[in-house]
């Protein structure tokens, strides 16, 4: 490991200033680097691609580009702008960090780890990740692609996630005091570009030399992760009430999955499919032959579709059916949308 301390920065270093990727929360050379943008990126990007971030990112700043107006805004209408980039818990803790940043450090974004982690939402990885990119603390900054990196240069075989301690103290010895925030980014595009999960790019790996995975053959092995459990099987039934042209919308608590999301009516999630329990009105339902399926990260669900009309006033929110899309619904209300519409 000692060889590996001033070995690995100084190659890795020199690789990050010639292929570092260019990205919209990232600060080019000579630019100051903004620290709301680097910790909107790390939450957005949490479970997610950059391809699917960037897009979702440049809207987001367009509409709120500062803590300032994120405090401010309506949590319905953050809500409705996450849509689709999963656990929504984030967004939410979105609001009530940059709440806090204004109330509490006078808009200003605190600088340390420790001080980044009383915030709403803030956990380890994220803390160390601002702390690193904004402001050049040093930190131990280790998301998927560094565990992966850290895993084969030290041919760590211990699986996850047993494995992540001993990956961190790994992570600790290599991570140098000047420029840790640009080491923290070439970790992540080293794992992004060369050190990939499948067929990693050995040859071109400014770390390879140091790769005690590349020295015993079989970098690709590594990290061992251990057997997933299966997911129990969950069923509900999402309903379909539509009225002149427009469909009922609700939203869900606050708290739970999803929460104060917008979305299609739904039963409960069962064991066993529900049937019409739960409709959100007296009609004559029909349940369609389709189903859809998500996988959430402690199960999977299966959904039947049923559908009805109404004439009579419905208290509720009624959407127009043209334009559903632009209701932010969950990407699995979403789906049931699109099948419903399309049948």
């Amino acid at each position: 490991m000692n060889a590996k301390r001033s070995s690995v920065p100084v190659a890795l270093l020199d690789w990050y200033d010639a292929h570092r990727r260019v990205l919209p929360w990232r600060a080019r050379p000579g630019e100051t680097v903004d620290p709301y943008r680097v910790w909107l990126s790390e939450v957005m990007l949490q479970q997610t691609t950059v391809a699917a971030v960037t897009p979702r990112f440049l809207a987001w700043t367009s509409r709120w580009p500062d803590f300032e107006s994120l405090a401010a805004a309506d949590d319905a209408d953050v809500m409705a702008a996450w849509a689709g980039l999963g656990y929504y818990a984030r967004a939410r803790n979105l609001v009530k960090a940059a709440k806090a940043v204004v109330a509490e450090h006078d808009g200003v974004f605190p600088r340390t780890e420790t001080e980044l982690r009383t915030l709403p939402g803030l956990g380890a990885y994220t803390a160390a990740a601002v702390a690193a990119i904004a402001f050049g603390e040093r930190a131990v900054v280790v998301d998927a692609n560094v565990e992966r990196v850290v895993a084969r240069l030290f041919a760590i075989t211990t699986p996850l996630p047993a494995a992540r301690p001993a990956i961190r103290a790994a992570a600790d010895t290599i991570t140098p005091d000047m420029r840790a925030g640009d080491f923290a980014q070439a970790m992540m595009d080293l794992g992004s570009s060369i050190c990939t999960t499948r067929s990693p790019k050995c040859l071109l790996c400014p770390l390879r030399p140091d790769c005690d995975g590349f020295a015993q053959g079989e970098p690709e092995r590594l990290p061992v992760k251990a057997k997933k459990a299966a997911k129990p099987q969950r069923h509900g039934t999402i309903f379909w009430l539509e009225r002149d042209g427009q469909v009922l919308l609700v939203r869900r608590p606050d708290t739970g999955l999803l929460g104060g999301m917008r979305a299609l009516p739904t039963g409960p999630w069962t064991d066993q499919p529900p049937g019409f329990e739960a409709a959100p009105a007296q009609a004559d339902w029909q349940m369609l032959d389709d189903r859809v399926t998500h996988g959430f990260t402690h199960f999977d669900l299966e959904l039947g579709l049923a559908v009805a009309r109404v004439e009579a006033h419905q208290p509720g929110e009624w959407w127009p059916v043209e334009t559903l899309d632009t209701a932010g619904l969950p990407t699995v209300f979403a789906k049931a949308a699109q099948a419903i519409r399309a049948r």
